[in-house]
């Protein structure tokens, strides 16, 4: 018996890791993308001869499924990923100061680091470690993030030296957009669940190379080609073929929707057969990186975080060559390129002091207004199943218990690649 045919809609990490997991289980597996890019929300491109990333995507050391997913690439060469954590942060008229986690349990491997942080007050220490050791209240209150810190008697002094830095780039979000649960499963499960977990990683290679050796392995990937539709079977509880932008029809025994809310939502006659409920409350938030060329050279160290700035993190990724990331950009997006270089600038010659006198050589801005999506509470994420038996969904905003991010992604894909071939399964057995 031949293989199913099996198409998978979106090229982002959701999608490819629905495909390769599939491929792996004999399907024969084509992938379909709107864009001329493989990854999705965490793919690179050439700019002015230079390959960028479309943005700094980091992951820490409990993010397990997309190690996994960059191993079975084969890509592991190119991954750094800390020993411990360890996290630079300077502050504008402050200096730097450093957070690192000694060999310890958790949550004592970060006591020591703590106590000699300089961004913080001691009452804001003993403020933010109370409220950490209350993680699990969070987890079950139904309020913003923003709203908790509160109850707990957070100060602007920690929320500038802690919550925001570490919390906002996690979330890509607003601490008054983030739900307390949300938050709570980044405390619990990267500062509380053991010393490995909160290390920093990311891909010394830009993000499309891991995208093109995962889809390496699949029977066929189609950029630039935009999915209109799918036909469906007579009883209307299968789809049977998929319908190009232009016209083609495109026969499969199955279909993955690896794509976010609002193209989902444009499936129109799609989306009320899958059964998902409405996609009007995740709500998208922006990304916005700056990358900056300069005459100084090698300033010692990968990352740091910058406090009081619209920049949360900055990444040296080669000498003279740094990325400022800034996350729930959405008041940036829309600004002048100009506009925003000069400010990222402005705040890492001020808080940075290798970096004082320097000459700034080149630069870019590359933009991702829909970076992330944070569900509202009247939201439901809906997880891999729909109401049709061949079709799944898959993608980083959907129900995988992590928040939207890379990890997400990727669990999301296997559960869909899970769900899809158990159905596939039962139907031959039926």
């Amino acid at each position: 018996m031949a293989a199913s045919r099996i198409a998978v809609i979106g090229a982002g990490l959701a999608g490819l890791s629905a495909a390769t997991d599939l491929a792996r289980q004999g399907y024969t597996v084509d992938v379909y993308e709107r864009s001329r890019l493989l990854g999705g929300r965490a793919t690179s491109f050439e700019m002015d001869g230079v390959e960028v990333d479309n943005g700094q995507h980091v992951f820490l050391g409990c993010c397990s499924e997309l190690i996994g997913f960059v191993e079975r690439a084969g890509m592991s060469a190119h991954v750094k990923l800390q020993p411990r954590f360890d996290a630079q942060v300077f502050a504008r008229g402050r200096g730097h100061s450093r957070l690192r986690a000694a060999g310890l349990p958790a949550p004592w491997h970060l006591l020591a680091s703590f106590a000699g942080y300089r961004h913080l007050r001691w009452d804001s220490k003993l403020r933010v470690a109370h409220a950490l050791s209350r993680a699990h209240d969070a987890a079950h209150s139904t309020g913003s993030f923003a709203g908790w810190l509160d109850r707990t008697g957070q100060t602007e002094d920690s929320l500038r030296g802690f919550w925001r830095p570490f919390f906002v780039p996690a979330l890509n979000a607003p601490l008054d957009e983030v739900s307390a649960a949300d938050a709570a499963f980044v405390m619990a499960t990267a500062f509380l669940s053991g010393a490995d977990s909160a290390r920093f990683g990311y891909t010394t290679v830009p993000l499309a190379h891991v995208a093109r050796a995962a889809a390496s392995s699949l029977h066929g990937v189609h950029l630039s080609t935009a999915i209109a539709g799918l036909e469906f079977s007579r009883d209307g509880l299968r789809a049977t073929a998929l319908h190009t932008a232009d016209g083609v029809a495109i026969p499969c025994d199955g279909v993955v929707l690896a794509v976010t809310p609002p193209q989902l939502a444009r499936f129109a006659a799609v989306h009320e057969r899958l059964g998902v409920g409405p996609l009007d409350g995740f709500v998208p938030h922006a990304i916005v990186d700056v990358h900056l060329w300069h005459d100084r050279g090698p300033l010692g160290f990968d990352f740091a975080a910058l406090l009081d700035a619209p920049v949360q993190w900055i990444f040296e990724k080669a000498d003279g060559y740094l990325c400022a990331s800034m996350s729930a950009a959405d008041q940036w997006i829309g600004k002048p390129t100009a506009s925003i270089i000069e400010a990222c600038w402005r705040e890492a010659t001020a808080a940075i002091e290798a970096l004082r006198g320097a000459t700034l050589v080149r630069s870019a801005v590359t933009r991702s207004p829909d970076a992330t999506f944070t569900a509202r509470a009247s939201a439901r994420r809906p997880g891999p199943a729909t109401a049709m038996t061949n079709v799944a969904i898959a993608g980083s905003w959907t129900d995988t218990g992590w928040p939207d991010t890379m990890e997400s992604a990727v669990r999301s894909g296997s559960a869909a690649a899970r769900h899809l071939a158990r159905s596939l399964e039962g139907s031959r057995v039926a």
